[in-house]
C-alpha cells in the first residue's frame, strides 16, 4: 500500500475514475461508540489517493467528530465527502452544503404527540437498566433508546444481548407504526441500543442526492460507481436501504476489521500493506 500523504488530487484526478466509497461509521469504521484506529486511518488516507470517500452515518457531526477525528483534526478533514444524520447535513471537501430538518417536516406538534408516547413506552418498559437520554433530537431525525444513550459500553454491550433475545427495540418499532400510522416516518435500527425515526425516503440513501449532485458543478464528477460498506445490512438495519440501493455496489462487513480486509482485497490488490 502507498505511503499517505497529507495532499490528495483534485477529485476530478483521482486515479479510479468516477468511482466514491462510502463507509457507514459504528462497526464498519469504528467500533461501537468507540474512536477509529490508527490503521484504519492510514488505510482511509491511502484509498483517498486513488478514490473519493465518504462516510454516512446516523448520528450527528460531533459525535462522528468523537469517533473520527482528534482534538487536532477535523473529521471533515479526514473524507472528501461527510454525511452526519444520514446527509441531512453534508459536508463537500470541509464546506457544508444545504440541510433539511426534521423539525419542519413534522411539525412541533406532531412532534410533541411522537415524543410524549415514546417517553410513556419507556417508562412502563420492564428491561434490566435504564440511563439517560432516551429520545435524542437530531437535525434530521430523532434516535430513540430504551436504555438511554449514557449507558456505558459494558452496559450497552449487556443490552445488546438482552435485546437479541427479547428483541426490544423491533417490538417498539412495531407498536410506534401502529401507534401512528397517520405519519410518513420510517424507523430504522441501528447500533447497539437504539433505533432512528426519520421520514420516509430520509434514511442513508438521502446522501446519494448528494454524490449524484457533483456531476452538475462545473469541475464536477458523474460517480457512475459507488461502493457502500455497512455492517446492518439487512432488512430494518440502518444501512439496509443504500446498501440495497440499485445505484451502489454493496458490501456487507462484520467489523472494523473486515472493512480493512475488504478495502484491501478489492483497492490494493497485489500492493504490499
Amino acid at each position: 500500500m502507498a505511503t499517505t500523504a497529507a495532499v490528495y488530487a483534485p477529485l476530478n484526478e483521482r486515479p479510479i475514475k468516477n468511482t466514491i466509497v462510502l463507509f457507514d461509521v459504528d462497526e464498519t469504521l469504528t467500533p461501537a461508540r468507540l474512536p477509529v484506529s490508527p490503521p484504519m486511518l492510514q488505510l482511509l488516507s491511502a484509498l483517498r489517493h486513488k478514490v473519493a470517500i465518504g462516510y454516512v452515518g446516523g448520528s450527528n457531526l460531533v459525535k462522528q467528530q468523537e469517533q473520527l477525528g482528534s482534538p487536532q483534526v477535523d473529521v471533515t478533514t479526514l473524507f472528501d465527502f461527510c454525511f452526519p444524520e444520514n446527509g441531512l447535513t453534508a459536508f463537500r471537501l470541509g464546506q457544508p452544503l444545504e440541510s433539511t430538518s426534521f423539525i419542519k417536516f413534522i411539525g412541533e406538534e406532531k412532534y410533541k404527540r411522537l415524543a410524549n408516547w415514546i417517553l410513556h413506552y419507556i417508562a412502563d418498559l420492564d428491561i434490566p437498566i435504564k440511563r439517560g437520554t432516551f429520545i435524542e433530537f437530531r437535525n434530521g431525525m430523532i434516535n430513540v433508546s430504551p436504555i438511554g444513550r449514557n449507558a456505558s459500553h459494558e452496559e450497552r454491550v449487556a443490552f445488546t444481548a438482552f435485546d437479541d433475545e427479547h428483541q426490544v427495540r423491533a417490538k417498539m418499532v412495531a407498536d410506534l407504526k401502529a401507534a401512528f400510522p397517520d405519519l410518513p416516518l420510517t424507523y430504522s435500527i441501528g447500533g447497539q441500543i437504539s433505533f432512528d425515526v426519520f421520514p420516509t425516503g430520509w434514511d442513508k440513501t438521502f446522501c446519494l442526492r448528494h454524490v449524484e449532485a457533483e456531476k452538475q458543478r462545473p469541475d464536477g464528477v458523474e460517480y457512475t460507481t459507488i461502493h457502500f460498506f455497512g455492517d446492518k445490512t439487512s432488512v430494518g438495519g440502518n444501512d439496509y436501504e443504500i446498501y440495497t440501493d440499485p445505484r451502489t455496489v454493496g458490501h456487507s462487513v462484520k467489523n472494523p476489521e473486515d472493512t480493512m480486509r475488504q478495502v484491501k482485497e478489492i483497492f490494493f490488490a497485489g500492493e504490499t500493506a
